[in-house]
């Protein structure tokens, strides 16, 4: 019996220093249990916040 992976899904990213340092304030701001955690609600918090605009693609640029 082969239990089912909850993330199949991986991907690589490549970060600036300030992108990881960024992430790694965020997981221990709100306490999250890995860094893996905080991408994932991070990636969710975007995805939702460009819902509510007009125009998804038209997106900040990465600091």
């Amino acid at each position: 019996m082969s239990k089912e992976t909850v993330f199949p899904v991986k991907k690589l990213v490549n970060l600036t220093e300030d992108q990881a340092k960024r992430i790694s304030d965020f997981r221990f701001e709100k306490r999250l249990a890995s860094e893996n955690e905080a991408i994932r609600v991070l990636i969710g918090l975007g995805l939702d916040a460009s819902r509510s605009k007009d125009d998804p693609t038209d997106c900040p640029p990465p600091r």
